[in-house]
């Protein structure tokens, strides 16, 4: 495996006095998709949005292709090149979709590249340029999403972390967003995936990270914890 892009050790954060996370440690590698699974509480969007810079690191280390992160604010997270693609899309509802693929960009000044990411959007997710001038915000749940993955690609980051990828989403949108995944993995781009399904999750991801109640209870080849008869009872139904 090659050095790690995204390193995080001994990391704690939560809410104000309230702890979340305690001692967190894994790694992610230029290109290498990760998943993050586990309970409902766990922990596992409270991780993005620390690792995002919109939680205050309380203690511990994020390290990011060499670069101490810790302590920054969600400004330079995004400009060393982490995208946030959050639970619920968090699109500008009545913003365009053309204009949703804009704010993704909107730290970058090269406006000719700009035009050209967007087309490779709309390549990546066809459906967004037939829906280019719509309100983002009448989009189906699947479109949102493609537009918020869209959105988050548009400036270029080289990790890109997507909380709760299928959440209420048909079986065929999730399959085409897996396709995209993979093909921005291939691309160069890290991905860090929270996943309710765990068996999807498992199989778009190379390497998982299991969460209980804050901390790293399990962590390895998706192959390997898709047999943890642990794993397997708890968050896959199968005894």
């Amino acid at each position: 495996m090659s050095e790690p892009l995204l390193k995080v050790a001994s990391l704690v954060s939560g809410y104000g006095d309230i702890t979340v996370l305690h001692d967190i440690a894994f790694d992610v590698a230029p290109g290498e998709i990760v998943c993050l699974v586990g309970s409902n509480g766990a922990g596992k969007s409270t991780l993005l949005r620390t690792l995002s810079g919109l939680l205050a690191t309380q203690r511990g280390s994020i390290h990011f292709d060499g670069r101490a992160l810790a302590g920054a604010a969600p400004r330079e997270f995004l400009t060393a090149g982490i995208a946030h693609v959050p639970e619920g899309r968090r699109l500008f509802g009545p913003m365009s979709v053309a204009d949703n693929l804009r704010m993704g960009a909107y730290l970058r000044t090269d406006k000719a590249e700009i035009e050209r990411d967007i087309e490779k959007m709309n390549a990546m997710f066809p459906i967004l340029a037939a829906r280019a001038k719509q309100q983002a915000g009448t989009l189906s749940g699947g479109e949102q999403q493609m537009c918020a993955i869209a959105r988050g690609m548009m400036g270029r980051p080289r990790l890109l972390m997507i909380d709760e990828l299928s959440l209420g989403l048909a079986p065929q949108v999730v399959e085409k967003l897996g396709e995209v995944i993979a093909q921005i993995s291939l691309e160069g781009v890290a991905v860090l995936l929270v996943e309710q399904d765990v068996a999807t999750a498992f199989e778009l991801a190379s390497r998982g990270v299991v969460l209980d109640t804050g901390r790293v209870s399990l962590l390895g080849p998706t192959a390997e914890l898709s047999r943890n008869p642990a794993v397997r009872q708890a968050y896959m139904g199968i005894a």
